[in-house]
């Protein structure tokens, strides 16, 4: 029976990054059992060499390889927290702590205390940083209200949203909206 095999990658934070990874490892003849966000799993376990070729295949793509238990953890904190604010309709009733731990399978504040040291924030500031990121890009959608948008993001009001909003960006959401500019941030920047 062959041995499976389990990458950790990097800045994997939407489904265009699945299907770049997918690709990046069958043109090298790897053709994966899956992509997610943040792993693949090959049907073999790579050599050294065979490593070294698929590392510098992927940041060459702006991806990274990660063997540190520690790293990676953190990599699942960030892809938990994306996927929650970035690809749910709505945010669970249960708090950050809660989601965290359940997913993860890991007592928060040790998932805390890992993500503070590694990054230099902290996982909450992480979070909100993300959901002012997607209410940008919903602001931009132009399709929603702001109070729409408070709640697909979970705040008790479109005031404590825009309050937020200008606490992290220096701009209200009315005058963000008015800009016409993109001041987005990639998933991963931040």
């Amino acid at each position: 029976m062959k041995e499976i095999r389990t990458l950790h990658i990097k800045n994997m934070v939407c489904p265009r990054c699945i299907m770049a990874v997918r690709q990046c490892l069958e043109g090298l003849g790897l053709p994966p059992l899956s992509v997610e966000l943040g792993t693949a799993v090959l049907p073999e376990p790579l050599d050294e060499d065979r490593r070294h070729l698929v590392a510098e295949a992927l940041q060459a793509l702006g991806f990274e390889l990660l063997d540190d238990p520690r790293a990676w953890l953190v990599e699942q904190i960030k892809t938990a927290v994306i996927d929650l604010v970035h690809y749910r309709d709505s945010q669970p009733k249960a708090n950050l702590s809660g989601y965290l731990s359940d997913r993860l399978h890991r007592d928060y504040s040790a998932l805390s205390k890992l993500f503070s040291e590694t990054t230099g924030t902290t996982i909450e500031h992480y979070f909100i940083a993300q959901k002012i990121e997607r209410a940008k890009e919903l602001l931009v959608y132009d399709e929603l209200t702001l109070n729409e948008i408070a709640d697909r993001l979970g705040y008790s009001s479109a005031a404590y949203l825009s309050t937020q909003f200008k606490q992290v960006t220096g701009l209200t959401p009315s005058h963000f909206k008015r800009l016409k500019e993109n001041k987005r941030r990639g998933l991963d920047e931040i």
